[in-house]
């Protein structure tokens, strides 16, 4: 199974996410890197490259995504799935505290673990972010 992405499947997934990262809300324009596209079930997991199965993901989160599905949470003693952006509403499973993003559920919580939200630069960039009044993304607010 092939993961190259064509041009026009790449453009949908962006303008789907308003160009910003589905995990951390980041938006595109306010990061150094280009964004890229996250098979939510990964490739090796035999997850498609249809536009079901891809995400709009900065590169931070999607480097500590990787071809991960989930973690095993000690508190829960079991192994739970990530935030899937296709079927999950953001703050349904996370909110925003002063630039942290923190966690409401299980799946919140194996997000924020293994993503790294809250990595100590990260943290000063939305706060700054959040200062300039570009953070969070308003388009994703409504």
């Amino acid at each position: 199974m092939s993961s190259y992405i064509p041009e026009t499947l790449r453009v949908f997934v962006a303008k789907r996410a308003y160009n910003c990262c589905e995990y951390c809300l980041l938006s595109e324009e306010d990061a150094f890197h280009r964004f890229h596209l996250d098979h939510i079930i990964s490739v090796k997991h035999r997850g498609q490259t249809i536009q079901e199965n891809l995400a709009l993901a900065c590169q931070f989160c999607n480097r500590n995504k990787g071809s991960d599905v989930g973690s095993f949470l000690f508190s829960s003693n079991q192994f739970v799935r990530f935030f899937n952006p296709r079927i999950d509403k953001w703050d349904e499973h996370f909110y925003l505290d002063n630039g942290a993003i923190l966690s409401k559920t299980e799946i919140g919580e194996a997000t924020v673990k293994i993503l790294n939200f809250n990595d100590a630069e990260l943290l000063i960039d939305r706060q700054l972010l959040i200062k300039a009044g570009t953070y969070p993304p308003k388009i994703l607010s409504q």
